[in-house]
């Protein structure tokens, strides 16, 4: 349980927060093609780098597959013990994306050790054991350093059958998009960082970011699931967008049917958005395409950093109904349809309709 602790506002220690600390995907897609090659690559390894897949895969034998993911970042909320819950939540979110279940973490803590009092880091770590704790996992070891920043993550692993590993790239003409969690988390953390957020907003904000992904490994046992992702620092257009290039397909959002955290495009019209938005805009938007008729907020909440996302499902449109099914079983009322994968060159259209 999170309490009022001394210190400096953990907010104004980072340069960022949350997902939106990630590097912008044009300068990303930069880094990787300047590092040449993946080098040795085992027949083991099922997923790598090659689809910016959520997690690798390597198969351990016939029926397990071992799950291998990390992610860490800096505050988004000031809140430390939050923080840390926010951060593990996160990092779980790709192991459960890939239709594994998590077996156990490693802790990866970074702290300014001379501006943080220790009782704070101890609220940070304490909140990711309680996520893992919540998620029937151990964190078994870790790293620590002092930073300049205050950095807290998990590395993740979980276990999956080979033949329920559904990867970001394997959607199908005319799947089915099924999106788990309402957009927002962007601009509230902007609201918040400029002390503009109420009571109200940061309640959503804390349920939405510490919510686990659970329902990943319920679905990967659909055979009419096909593809996964869970959309967090690049939006969802840029994670909608993997999916479609993944596909080599065209994949469809409508816009009025996504989901939104309470008042949030109102605090977008105000100008709480992230720079994060229109980085990833500038990395991405030339393989988007904007109906007309869509709101002027549009793009910022469609390029808007999730920490912490909701997970993106393409289905067989028979297995709509068995995957809202299992979103609402395990608490996730406001998974929706939000779009379709159609014929056609990899890239993302939004429609007004």
């Amino acid at each position: 349980m999170s309490v009022a602790l001394p210190g400096p506002r953990l907010t104004s220690l980072s340069h960022g927060g949350g997902c939106g600390c990630k590097i912008a995907p044009g300068v990303l897609s930069e880094i990787l093609a300047s590092s040449g090659a993946a080098g040795f690559v085992p027949p083991e390894l099922m997923v790598g780098i090659e689809t910016a897949d959520d997690a690798a895969v390597y198969r351990l034998n016939d029926a397990q597959a071992l799950v291998a993911t990390t992610d860490f970042f800096m505050p988004i909320v000031d809140d430390p013990y939050e923080f840390g819950r926010i951060a593990a939540t996160n990092a779980l979110s790709d192991v459960y994306a890939m239709g594994g279940k998590p077996i156990m973490a490693l802790a990866l803590v970074a702290m300014p050790v001379n501006t943080l009092p220790l009782e704070v880091i101890g609220a940070i770590v304490r909140g990711g054991q309680d996520v893992c704790r919540a998620a029937g996992i151990p964190i078994a070891g870790g790293h620590t350093i002092d930073s300049v920043e205050p950095i807290y993550g998990l590395v993740a692993l979980g276990l999956v059958h080979p033949e329920r590993v559904r990867r970001n790239a394997a959607a199908q003409v005319g799947d089915v998009l099924v999106l788990g969690k309402p957009l927002g988390v962007g601009v509230y953390s902007a609201a918040l960082k400029k002390e503009q957020l109420g009571a109200e907003g940061y309640r959503h904000m804390i349920a939405n970011t510490t919510r686990l992904n659970t329902p990943g490994p319920l679905l990967a046992e659909l055979p009419g699931v096909h593809a996964m992702t869970d959309v967090t620092g690049f939006g969802l257009a840029g994670h909608a967008l993997e999916m479609a290039r993944g596909a080599g397909r065209t994949v469809q959002l409508h816009w009025p049917q996504v989901p939104l955290l309470p008042g949030v495009a109102e605090l977008a019209a105000q100008g709480f958005v992230t720079g994060a938005s229109g980085r990833n805009w500038a990395g991405y938007g030339a393989d988007v395409r904007l109906g007309t008729g869509l709101p002027a907020t549009a793009q910022a909440l469609l390029t808007d950093p999730q920490t912490s996302g909701g997970l993106l499902v393409a289905c067989a449109p028979e297995s709509v109904a068995a995957v809202l099914a299992v979103f609402e079983r395990e608490g996730f009322a406001q998974a929706a349809v939000v779009g379709q994968v159609q014929s056609g060159p990899a890239q993302l259209f939004i429609s007004a309709d």
